[in-house]
């Protein structure tokens, strides 16, 4: 399979709160893409509607949140991807991505996290990456695991119940 060529696109608050109210025609306007039904879904919907209320709350948080991942050659939305929010006092950010599953099995989450680890290790700030995934969602356990993530915890998410928590040191930029 031939590596994804993708773009993490951040979105304007007025963006993000149109995906968070499900107003899709007014998101495309906004953002300026074609995106699909599956942004506004119900696996969706929370992230947007979280991600609304955090720039509201901190507005420098939005050049590190929840973007689209733009496939750069078919030039079509595929995903949403970003941290959590900025690093925290010891340097740790988290990633968070999701694929549209009319898109998974393409390489869309390795070119994702690919790009996420990137732009990490080019944040002088960052020190660490974490990702808590659920433990039955084995793709992107693998997925962690190829990235040289490892088991560093588990926690309980009151939206997604039980998470395996998975670091690794941000990468060398050099």
């Amino acid at each position: 399979m031939t590596a994804k060529r993708i773009a993490i696109i951040q979105l304007t608050g007025s963006a993000i709160d149109a995906l968070a109210a499900a107003d899709l025609p007014a998101a495309r306007r906004l953002s300026g893409l074609d995106l699909t039904d599956y942004f506004i879904d119900a696996d969706n919907l929370g992230t947007w509607q979280i991600r609304s209320a955090q720039i509201v709350d901190d507005p420098a948080a939005a050049t590190w949140i929840t973007g689209v991942v733009w496939d750069l050659d078919e030039e079509r939305a595929v995903g949403r991807a970003g941290f959590h929010g900025p690093p925290d006092d010891v340097g740790m950010v988290e990633v968070g991505y999701s694929i549209d599953p009319d898109q998974r099995r393409r390489g869309y989450a390795r070119a994702t996290l690919a790009s996420l680890l990137d732009r990490a290790g080019r944040e002088p700030d960052v020190r660490t990456v974490r990702a808590s995934i659920a433990p039955d969602n084995v793709p992107s356990l693998n997925l962690v695991r190829e990235f040289g993530f490892v088991e560093v915890g588990e926690q309980w998410d009151d939206e997604d119940g039980l998470e395996i928590i998975y670091e690794v040191p941000a990468p060398d930029p050099g």
